[in-house]
């Protein structure tokens, strides 16, 4: 062999090792994946019954299963803007679901500091994938307004109550899907949704990415494509509570509309099971992907869920005990509509298979993922909770947690270490309710009157925390 050509091979040997190492030293991609209105005890390693997650499971075996985690209000959009922001909703610019003219909702503001923002001054491509529902397109909350590069669904939550749209809208274009109106049902969003996000992730295998991936499953109408999956379920419940109040194929969900009417579904229960084994599905083909490429060791899966279970379209969180046993579903702050399944996947670095009680909510996301990245924006009502992902025993605590929702006569909530306590009917002068969780955690046992101390402290705590907003008043 020639000293050129002895040469060259080390030049490229070499070269090939400084690409591992560099592809070692990267820091990591983060999937960030949010069920839409999925309970507590929605998923088989949360205590399903009646249908199995294998998928999701399988992130809980591979990763650390949170079994006091919080979504971030009780509704879709207060919540969304809470994970965003890193601002619980006495903070966060949008607490509730506040429906404009035309397509779309109340937008974030333009100085609004959002955690795809942040991911970006880390050098991170970011992309969203599913459903928006913080500004409408083109305002200064469309997604990409708001700091990714890509975004790919729903821009409208109302357009998004409907599975076969006529488009979706793909940046600033909207891509029409083959056969569908508002009665034809032929191209199912979700797959659609699917196709872009695995797209994103293989466009993006050499680089840091954050994909954010809020599907819409299994957020009502109660609606599924004929396939394997519904196959699976055909015949399998006494379906003894059809839901026949809808029209026979298609909801009246266009964008100027906003009166609900489901279609009818004449299998409730084993829609509602088909279509939390097909986001299953989702996010098996994810998984799969990752590991495809081979980017799953150097990837950071979040799952999570928006809001407690939902009531609409025929769902029946009863039947399925979706809250896990927890008070309340979707719209109030008792444990039921707050308290969400939480897992994450972190390999070589978040132990397999272990269960955190840690408490943290929504608002921790963005302090975490600066923590992961090496970041420092801004200051947020969060508190990272990296150190407890890796076993570190330095993990901070937050004195309390805070909740308010701005409907139904407004509402408040704070969990103070194990004491929780929730104010109904503001409008009406209320009285707060206090339930100590860690005897009572179904929360049926009021013991407000026992504790007048703690009562005061969280009267104090609501007072404090609650910064006014024109947009969405406490007291409605």
């Amino acid at each position: 062999m020639n000293k050129l050509v002895f040469l060259l091979i080390v030049v490229l040997f070499l070269s090939s090792c400084n690409e591992k190492v560099e592809k070692k030293n990267q820091t990591p991609n983060i999937v960030y994946i949010l069920a839409d209105d999925l309970g507590y005890g929605d998923l088989s390693c949360y205590g399903q019954q009646k249908f199995e997650t294998p998928n999701i499971d399988k992130l809980a075996e591979r990763g650390m299963k949170f079994t006091q985690h919080y979504c971030g209000s009780a509704v879709c959009a207060p919540s969304r803007s809470t994970l965003m922001t890193g601002q619980h909703t006495g903070h966060t610019p949008i607490r509730g679901n506040k429906e404009l003219d035309g397509e779309g909702q109340s937008p974030i503001p333009a100085s609004t500091l959002t955690i795809a923002e942040v991911m970006k001054t880390a050098g991170y491509t970011t992309g969203m994938f599913g459903k928006w529902g913080l500004g409408f397109p083109g305002s200064e909350g469309d997604p990409n307004n708001q700091g990714f590069d890509e975004f790919y669904g729903y821009n409208c939550q109302r357009m998004a109550h409907r599975y076969y749209p006529p488009y979706l809208w793909h940046n600033q274009e909207k891509d029409y899907l083959e056969g569908n109106d508002w009665t034809n049902t032929v191209t199912y969003a979700p797959d659609k949704i699917q196709d872009a996000t695995l797209q994103f992730i293989e466009n993006n295998k050499d680089t840091s990415f954050f994909a954010y991936v809020p599907l819409v499953l299994p957020h009502a109408e109660l609606i599924s494509p004929k396939d394997s999956i519904s196959k699976k379920f055909e015949g399998k419940f006494v379906e003894d509570n059809p839901y026949l109040e809808g029209s026979s194929t298609a909801s009246d969900y266009g964008p100027n509309i906003i009166k609900k009417k489901y279609c009818s579904q004449k299998a409730p229960y084993a829609t509602f099971a088909t279509m939390i084994t097909r986001l299953d599905a989702y996010v098996g083909q994810i998984v799969a992907k990752l590991e495809e490429l081979g980017i799953a060791d150097n990837t950071i899966i979040m799952f999570a869920s928006d809001n407690g279970p939902h009531t609409e379209g025929g769902a029946n969180p009863e039947f399925f005990n979706s809250a896990g046993g927890l008070r309340g579903v979707k719209r109030d702050l008792y444990e039921g509509g707050v308290r969400t399944p939480f897992i994450v996947v972190w390999p070589n670095k978040v132990k397999a298979g272990s269960v955190s009680d840690h408490v943290s909510a929504f608002w921790d996301v963005l302090p975490t993922c600066e923590a992961i990245v090496g970041v420092k924006s801004t200051s947020t009502d969060g508190i990272s909770f990296l150190p407890e992902l890796l076993g570190e025993p330095n993990q901070k605590e937050h004195d309390y947690l805070y909740w308010e929702f701005a409907h139904k006569g407004g509402r408040q909530a704070v969990r103070m270490g194990n004491w929780k306590g929730v104010i109904y009917n503001i409008s009406k002068k209320g009285e707060m309710q206090l339930y100590n969780l860690t005897e009572d955690v179904a929360e049926t046992n009021n013991v407000a009157d026992q504790h007048p101390d703690i009562i005061a402290k969280m009267k104090g705590i609501m007072e404090k925390e609650h910064v006014d907003s024109e947009i969405f008043p406490l007291i409605k």
